[in-house]
């Protein structure tokens, strides 16, 4: 892990908070200012961002990368509750009660970069433009959604639902246009997609192997997943 301060303040250089959504609507020059306030930690792929029941005063930024926000239950065993890339931040909550503890932990999945904007400059950014203040709050209420509907598909004994809705999720947030249908780089282990979604690895594989014999996923190798009819799972989904 490795510290620095953000300095892409000079011509031909693009600030960081440019690509996150919350900030772009913001001029030139908020921008620039914002840029100042960062600071970016590197993690190697599988070091812990931090843990369950640490406390912290930050707003985290991706800005290159993928992470996982997992919970641990009382036997060890990972419940995945996020997997978030480039432009995704996390630790929201704390900036409106930095007394909360985290209540999930967070491994890089890979080589990742993160941009780090403390309690004090996010008070200063949302009093500046009180308008990012609401934008944090309605990707509060995104995760939330996002919590209900993992909540729905893990309370349902069906493992197809649970399998299909994973595939649609990956295809919305990994997955690219491509010759056929869409084209996704698992961002996880077939073990840890079989956490995120709450069944057995032998499971997952199944599932897999059901969707792809139907026409409706193919694969190339292990990480690599073209969905062909993003129709048919959601018709597993509703």
């Amino acid at each position: 892990m490795s510290e620095y301060s953000c300095n892409h303040t000079t011509l031909g250089k693009v600030p960081c908070p440019s690509r996150v959504p919350i900030f772009q609507s913001l001029s030139c020059d908020e921008i620039m200012k914002i840029s100042r306030m960062i600071n970016h930690i590197q993690y190697r792929k599988g070091q812990m961002l931090f843990h369950e029941g640490e406390k912290s005063d930050k707003l985290f930024i991706v800005k290159r990368g993928q992470v996982k926000v997992s919970k641990y239950t009382s036997d060890g065993k990972e419940q995945i509750l996020y997997l978030l890339t480039s432009g995704d931040f996390f630790g929201e909550l704390h900036i409106f009660n930095p007394d909360e503890l985290h209540n999930f932990s967070v491994q890089a999945i890979n080589d990742t970069e993160i941009c780090i904007l403390t309690k004090q400059s996010m008070d200063q950014i949302m009093q500046d433009n009180p308008g990012i203040a609401m934008k944090l709050l309605t990707e509060v209420t995104k995760r939330m959604a996002h919590t209900e509907n993992l909540a729905k598909n893990l309370a349902t004994k069906d493992p197809d639902i649970r399998v299909a809705a994973i595939i649609l999720e990956f295809c919305n947030k990994f997955g690219k246009s491509s010759n056929g249908g869409i084209l996704v780089r698992l961002p996880i282990t077939r073990e840890e997609i079989a956490n995120y979604v709450g069944v057995t690895r032998e499971t997952i594989s199944r599932k897999f192997s059901k969707f792809e014999k139907l026409g409706i996923i193919s694969f190339s190798g292990n990480k690599l997943m073209l969905v062909k009819d993003q129709e048919a799972l959601l018709v597993y989904t509703q």
